[in-house]
């Protein structure tokens, strides 16, 4: 039962992860109406948001985009960053979200934040943890306890990190409707390729959490 469920959650991986890259390389091929590129849209969003503290950097590789609180920058990869495409667009105002998420405090963030060294903390060690728990299952049970107790920190992040996700590209489709930057079929395109990236957040949180029943499932058939 269990190996169907993780089998079902790794194609649907795929199969997100593929329409997400598959979207992402078609609207990369529709340019902006004013010409604006990720960088600009990035800049002005900021701006438009009274946020002067928070640079827009260009960093290697594909689909790398994130904003790093710890030093204020939202990083735009380098198909983002100079690229004037609706797609590009999209990314930069969802990136920008997390800045504005950042400068009015949004609690989802905070907490997200608040947990990240503790589960950078567990990711690194969890899987040695879990697996010497297996092996020393009868003699020393303590070991799997506090692997899967780590695995789930890493859970509880990954169902944190949704509303975080799913709140920045809403506030990046308000903007970039308010502003007039996207309307109409471009508006649509943007929405969609925003909510291809989110799916691969429920994804993940869905995959994790599966794992981590399994694990609780070793744990306690251990003790029936």
């Amino acid at each position: 039962m269990y190996w169907i469920l993780f089998i079902g959650i790794a194609i649907l991986s795929f199969i997100v992860q593929q329409s997400l890259q598959s979207k992402f390389k078609k609207y990369s091929q529709v340019p902006m109406t004013n010409g604006m590129t990720g960088k600009e849209v990035a800049e002005k969003m900021l701006r438009d948001h009274g946020i002067t503290n928070v640079k827009v950097v260009s960093t290697s590789g594909m689909l790398t985009d994130h904003y790093n609180p710890t030093n204020q920058t939202v990083n735009l990869s380098e198909g983002v960053y100079s690229s004037n495409s609706v797609a590009a667009a999209a990314v930069a105002a969802h990136e920008c979200g997390h800045a504005v998420q950042h400068a009015y405090s949004y609690s989802w963030l905070k907490m997200r934040s608040a947990l990240v060294p503790v589960v950078s903390f567990a990711s690194n060690y969890v899987q040695w943890v879990i697996l010497l728990g297996i092996i020393l299952i009868e003699t020393t049970p303590i070991l799997l306890e506090v692997g899967v107790g780590l695995f789930a920190l890493t859970t509880l992040f990954s169902f944190i990190t949704l509303p975080v996700e799913i709140n920045a590209s809403t506030r990046a489709v308000q903007w970039l409707t308010g502003t007039g930057l996207v309307q109409g079929e471009k508006r649509t395109m943007a929405v969609d390729a925003l909510k291809s990236a989110a799916y691969t957040y429920v994804v993940a949180a869905l995959s994790s959490l599966a794992t981590l029943i399994y694990y609780i499932f070793i744990l306690t058939g251990r003790r029936d």
